[in-house]
């Protein structure tokens, strides 16, 4: 892991932002916030809803209510995890946040992890919880899945040259100021996509990453928002990414050797 020494810790940047995006998360987000506050008890936490049928948008009010460093954001309508997340990083930036964690709602992301993601920051400006590291586990995930998962990180990294190895995490911390190199107005990826758009723009733009281990765990509740479109959108990404990224390194290579000769 590479390292700035000047960079300041997370602590220096004021409170963390946790951005949590809820669609129909009723009954795992009361606990998810709980589990939160146990662990870190200092972060903010905004909850994204994208006016849930089920109501998890009244229940986050009524939790607001009753904590003063828990914020809403309501969205009229369900517009993909991508967008919710931009939205977050726009609400973040807007209330004079230096540092935003991604967390789901489901309880996959064990809140006791979240202290290891905030202190990696200090070496770095963005920190992915990864599964499949030394030390990252996952557990309850029937084997399509874990194949799914795990195919798709080899796929990416092979396309686009990347290191990274877990590429499509969803649970990640950024400094902002980071965010704001990656041309997030450009950013069109609606599903879990969108954690592989800002690996490779974070990667290209030069930012530092670190990967720290963590437990994975299937949702408690509810069902998974995986489908076919959202698998069809990451392989149409990352294979027209990763085609333009070998032509360029083919038309530098043989430039260079035009240069040469």
């Amino acid at each position: 892991m590479s390292t700035t020494p000047d960079r300041p810790g997370p602590s220096d940047t004021g409170p963390a932002l946790v951005a949590i995006p809820t669609y129909n998360e009723r009954d795992n987000l009361e606990r998810t916030v709980e589990a939160t506050r146990r662990s870190c008890p200092d972060v903010d936490i905004l909850v994204v809803d994208d006016n849930s049928p089920d109501g998890t948008g009244e229940l986050a009010d009524a939790l607001a209510a009753d904590d003063d460093r828990l914020r809403v954001l309501h969205r009229p309508e369900k517009q993909g995890l991508g967008a919710a997340y931009l939205a977050a990083f726009d609400w973040a930036d807007r209330h004079g946040y230096r540092t935003v964690v991604e967390m789901d709602a489901d309880g996959s992301h064990d809140p006791a992890d979240l202290p290891r993601l905030l202190d990696a920051l200090t070496d770095a400006d963005l920190a992915i919880g990864s599964r499949y590291i030394p030390g990252g586990k996952v557990r309850n995930w029937p084997l399509h899945r874990l194949a799914l998962s795990r195919g798709a990180g080899v796929y990416t990294r092979l396309m686009l040259g990347l290191s990274v190895r877990d590429v499509t995490a969803g649970y990640r911390a950024y400094r902002l100021a980071a965010l704001g190199k990656l041309e997030l107005d450009t950013v069109t990826s609606v599903g879990y996509c969108f954690q592989i758009d800002l690996t490779w723009r974070a990667v290209k733009a030069g930012l530092t990453i670190t990967e720290v281990p963590i437990t994975f765990t299937e949702r408690r509740a509810g069902a998974s928002k995986m489908n076919r479109s959202i698998t069809v959108e990451a392989l149409r990404n990352v294979t027209s990414w990763g085609l333009a990224h070998r032509s360029r390194q083919l038309r530098n290579l043989f430039g260079r050797g035009r240069i040469e000769a």
